[in-house]
């Protein structure tokens, strides 16, 4: 019988840990990504750093704003979870 997914992603966890405990010099490893990126937000723009800067930036922004939106709806979420606990404890009769 195959792994599951959650033993597939924990493997790949650890596989990722291990590599990055080996791993010297973290920027040079990440370095050719982060050129990438640049590269990217500079063709965009057609070549002018200004606007790629610009660019860079509303990317970030756009991340921030999914992120928060993303923190309000599992607050939303746990918050309608603990409502739903409270009342299923009370129909039960348990004591809160």
């Amino acid at each position: 019988m195959g792994a599951t997914q959650a033993e597939k992603r924990l493997a790949a966890s650890i596989a990722a840990h291990e590599s990055w405990a080996s791993t010297e010099d973290r920027a040079a490893r990440t370095a050719p990504a982060r050129r990438a990126l640049e590269d990217k937000f500079l063709e965009q723009a057609g070549g002018d750093p200004q606007r790629a800067e610009h660019l860079k930036k509303a990317h970030f922004q756009r991340l921030a704003l999914k992120s928060a939106q993303a923190r309000r709806r599992a607050k939303a979420a746990t918050q309608q979870a603990d409502a739903a606990e409270v009342e299923l404890a009370s129909l039960r009769g348990d004591a809160a």
